[in-house]
Parts: C-alpha cells; sequence; structure tokens
C-alpha cells in the first residue's frame, strides 16, 4: 500500500469508520486523457476537468451557478476595480509546501504567459499580495465577471516548479506541445495526486491524504481514468462492469444505458457551441461574406442535430445559448439550399471550388460524423471538401497551426457569459492580448471587438446585454463562422456511482465529493 493511500487509511479507522464502506476505488473511461499535466498548457474541457482534481480554483461554481469558495475562504469588494480574497490557512500542496499567497502570485504571472489564458484576465491590472493570507486582484476598469474569471485561478506550488529541471530548462516553463517539467509532473492542491501515467493509455489518481477539505464527501481512494475513443466501446465497458462511469455517452447508446439496471444515465442541458471556421487567409473566397453565407445556409444543422445527434443537441445560429447575456431569439438557423445556390452565384463562384476541412474524432460527441455530414452538404453548392479526422492530441496542434481550411472547435463559456465566446472564437486574433486565440478562421471585425470591450466595463445589466446581442447581430450578418449545435452533455454510471451529485453544465465533474455506496 502507498504511504498516502496507508495515511488515509489509517485516518479513516481512527475516526472509527468502516475502511471498506469509506473507500472506493472508481474506473472511469473518458474520449480522451487530459494532453498534459499543466494546466495552464491548454484551454480546453478535459485540462479543466483535470484541473478540478488536482488543483484546486481561488473559488468555483455551484451546480445552480452560484459561487462558492475553494482555496479562498472568503472576499470582499474593496472599491469598484478591487476585490479582496482571504486564502484558506493550512492548505498543503502534494509536495508538502504549504499554500501561501506568494504562490498564488506565482500562478498569475505565469497564467498572463499562457496563449491560451491570458485573455481571460485582460481586465485586470493586477494581483497583488496584502501578506501571506491575502491577495487582491485589481481590474483596468470596474469589472462584472471578476469572480467567473477567479474560477480559472488554480494555485500552483511555487517551489516545486522553481529551479532547473535537469534538462538544463526552468521546472515552471510554458510550452504548448512540449515536453516539460511541468508537463509531466504536478503539485497541486486539489484532491487527487497524480500516481502513474501513460499518455494516451492510463492515468491512476490517488487521494490526497493531507486534502484540506474535510468536509467533503467523498469516499473515492482511487481513480483510474482509460480513454477509449469509440463510443460504443465506452458503453460496452460500462454495461460490463469493466469501468463504473463513462463521458460523453454517444446519443444512440441512452437507450442501452437506461435499459440495463445496474447503469445509469445523467443527462444535462449544454452550453457548448460545436462550430465550424472557415480561413479567410487560406482562402481567398472565404473573404466574401456572401460566400460564408451560402456556406451557413447549405448546412441542415437542425438535420444534424435530428438525425446525428438523436435530438440530443439544440440546434444554433448564434454562440451563447438561450439565458445567456448576448442571446437573440431572432437569430434563428437559415438552411435553405436555394438561396445558398443563389448566393454562390452573387459572390461569382456558381462553380465552387475545393477546400481541406479538419476535425477531431474523440472530442466532441460524434465529431468526425458531423463533419462527414457537413462535407457533403457543401458540395450541393459545389465545394469539394478534402475532410481529415483525428484523435483530440494529433488535432490540436494542427489546430494551433491553421492547418486546414475549415477546422472545427466546440466552446464551453470560461465566465458562463456570452462575451467569452467573441473573445476566444471571433475576435480579430491578437497574440499579445489572447483575443482570438482560438479563431482559427481569422474573422476580424474591430467593432465587433470594441463593443465586447466597452461590455467588459458595463455594470447595467440590461444594457450589458443589449451590446452584446448586437455582437451576435452583427456576426450572423457576416457569417463569421459556422454555427452547428450547442451540445447537450451525458454520463453513464453504475448504480452505486453517486455521478449527479457532482457533475454540473461546465461539463468538469467535482470527483473530489463523488460518493460511492
Amino acid at each position: 500500500m502507498k504511504k498516502g493511500v496507508a495515511l488515509l487509511a489509517g485516518a479513516i479507522l481512527a475516526a472509527g469508520m468502516s475502511l471498506s464502506a469509506q473507500a472506493a476505488t472508481v474506473k472511469m473511461a473518458y474520449d480522451a486523457d487530459p494532453v498534459s499535466l499543466d494546466p495552464h498548457e491548454q484551454l480546453s474541457g478535459g485540462t479543466l476537468q483535470y484541473s478540478h482534481m488536482v488543483f484546486d480554483p481561488l473559488v468555483r461554481w455551484t451546480k445552480d451557478l452560484g459561487m462558492e469558495g475553494r482555496l479562498a475562504e472568503s472576499w470582499e469588494r474593496i472599491d469598484d476595480r478591487t476585490i479582496r480574497f482571504s486564502l484558506r490557512q493550512g492548505v498543503k500542496f502534494h509536495s508538502g509546501n504549504v499554500m501561501t499567497s506568494a504562490d498564488v502570485k506565482w500562478t498569475w504571472d505565469r497564467l498572463l504567459t499562457s496563449p491560451d489564458f491570458k485573455a481571460i484576465f485582460g481586465p485586470f491590472e493586477a494581483l497583488n499580495v496584502v501578506d501571506e493570507h491575502t491577495v487582491d486582484l485589481v481590474t483596468k476598469e470596474p469589472f462584472p465577471l471578476v469572480l467567473n474569471a477567479a474560477t480559472y485561478i488554480f494555485p500552483m506550488d511555487s517551489k516545486f516548479y522553481s529551479g532547473d529541471d535537469g534538462k538544463g530548462q526552468d521546472k515552471g516553463l510554458l510550452k504548448k506541445h512540449g515536453d516539460t517539467f511541468a508537463s509531466r509532473n504536478e503539485s497541486g492542491t486539489g484532491p487527487f495526486v497524480v500516481s502513474s501515467r501513460e499518455q494516451g493509455v492510463r492515468v491512476d489518481f490517488d487521494r490526497f491524504a493531507d486534502y484540506w477539505d474535510k468536509k467533503s464527501p467523498g469516499n473515492v481512494d482511487k481513480l483510474i481514468l482509460t480513454p477509449i475513443k469509440e463510443g460504443p466501446t465506452r458503453v460496452a465497458a460500462l454495461l460490463s462492469g469493466d469501468v463504473d462511469f463513462i463521458a460523453p455517452v454517444p446519443p444512440t447508446d441512452h437507450d442501452r444505458i437506461n435499459k440495463n439496471d445496474k447503469t445509469e444515465l445523467v443527462t444535462m442541458a449544454g452550453t457548448r457551441i460545436i462550430t465550424l471556421q472557415m480561413n479567410q487567409e487560406r482562402v481567398e473566397a472565404f473573404k466574401n461574406p456572401k460566400v460564408r453565407q451560402a456556406i451557413v445556409y447549405a448546412v441542415n444543422n437542425e438535420a444534424i442535430a435530428k438525425k446525428i445527434m438523436r435530438g440530443f443537441a439544440t440546434p444554433a445560429a448564434q454562440q451563447g445559448p438561450k439565458g445567456y447575456a448576448g442571446y437573440d431569439t431572432a437569430l434563428q438557423p437559415r438552411y435553405d439550399l436555394n438561396k445558398a445556390k443563389q448566393l454562390m452565384k452573387e459572390a461569382g463562384f456558381e462553380d465552387g471550388f475545393s477546400i481541406t476541412m479538419m476535425a477531431p474524432n474523440n472530442r466532441y460527441v460524434n465529431d468526425a460524423k458531423i463533419a462527414e455530414a457537413v462535407a457533403n452538404m457543401l458540395t450541393k453548392i459545389n465545394i469539394k471538401v478534402d475532410l481529415k479526422t483525428m484523435p483530440k492530441a494529433q488535432y490540436w496542434p494542427e489546430f494551433d497551426a491553421r492547418a486546414a481550411d475549415m477546422m472545427m472547435i466546440g466552446w464551453h463559456s470560461d465566465t458562463e457569459d456570452s462575451a467569452n465566446f467573441t473573445e476566444f472564437l471571433t475576435a480579430c486574433p491578437n497574440k499579445d492580448t489572447g483575443w482570438g486565440q482560438y479563431n482559427s478562421g481569422n474573422y476580424c471585425n474591430p467593432d465587433v471587438d470594441k463593443l465586447v470591450q466597452d461590455a467588459a466595463s458595463e455594470t447595467d445589466a440590461a444594457k450589458r446585454a443589449a451590446m452584446l446581442q448586437q455582437v451576435e447581430k452583427t456576426l450572423y450578418d457576416e457569417a463569421a463562422f459556422v454555427p452547428l449545435h450547442w451540445q447537450n452533455l451525458a454520463w453513464g454510471a453504475r448504480t452505486n456511482v453517486k455521478l449527479e451529485a457532482v457533475v454540473n453544465v461546465m461539463n468538469f465533474p467535482y470527483l473530489g465529493d463523488l460518493v460511492v455506496e
């Protein structure tokens, strides 16, 4: 028995509880494993799922989209630009080092160098250390989403990540898709420690014996993550008892799980938009808004939602879903093949052209099938598509390199707010600010960016909503991207795994609180 697990077992027995009733090993199968152990390397759902297991944020969302303190015990507004966070005392990192405000500051400085994360913190002026257990987050202007952004501050162990890694590199080096110390080693404050990892094969997580949250109901002392790319294979593993829970569950397999008396399906309406982007720097025709509009009119996303997603998706015409500030009820899906052909003719491309398209095959539900369907739909307006799909681990470097004319990207708003979609997916790409980091289409409208920037300091909710709705209307009119659908969420679990209590619309389950009966 490993030392950490042995200590945990001793603590349980000392409390007078049965080890067999309290401790559990859970086997889970996702469609892919984390691409890195560095929580700042990539802003993605997989990274955030991992981060909530191994690290802890200052604050986190509750199931009803409220906010609760984690490493920040409390917070208060000092003035219209400053919120002061009081940190929990005595919190230990996995290394044994004690967390202080110095670690939060070190993490903050590192976040600002991350190509993926720095745009989230664009409205901020500084993170200032007040004392060993107090920090101030200061914004440039009054900003309505300070706590939203704080959910992405996962303090890292500054001592653990300092120094030379033995290969002449700084242990704290942040490099996308690079073999760094931080990509292979971790020291967080979270409920689980990565005890072993074989990329693409298996990751083992052991309960952290010194985890600070003694009120957590979680009784899982070991998690084993096995990536299984194919949906039917994941479902078969759950039904056979080889694994205890899976995600995602393909819509075609919902009934199989529901009908089995040893498994249950947990579902939730989703807010992740699935889109395709048209690279205007690679394809001259994509600079013509009529061509982009033709493509949107040619894609029958309602049919995709009905036939490929089996109704487990909501066809989209804009970025933000219903309930978000920028949602505009007037913007509806607009499939019309005759209109698409007319627009191609008006643009001078009646005979069409050829393009390349790339999509992942294990990141979003039915992603490869969706891409194949879109490619076939585009042939009807004489656009020939050379489609290539690949596993997520290979896809993201290609996406970052903008390696195809059309590329698939899904996005869940990091701040549960409409503006975040624009900041990352449709803003003018800017490496200095991080805006447009995932805008592989290179769409750029400075007026849109200004509206979003102005909305960032607008504290009147009605005025702010009107500004963000104008953003969505402009993107719709200019066909800035190809909207497909908002992807619903589904998990499958054995009936003794109480998964429903820890899942959420953000799709990063709080597995530290997972109870197995």
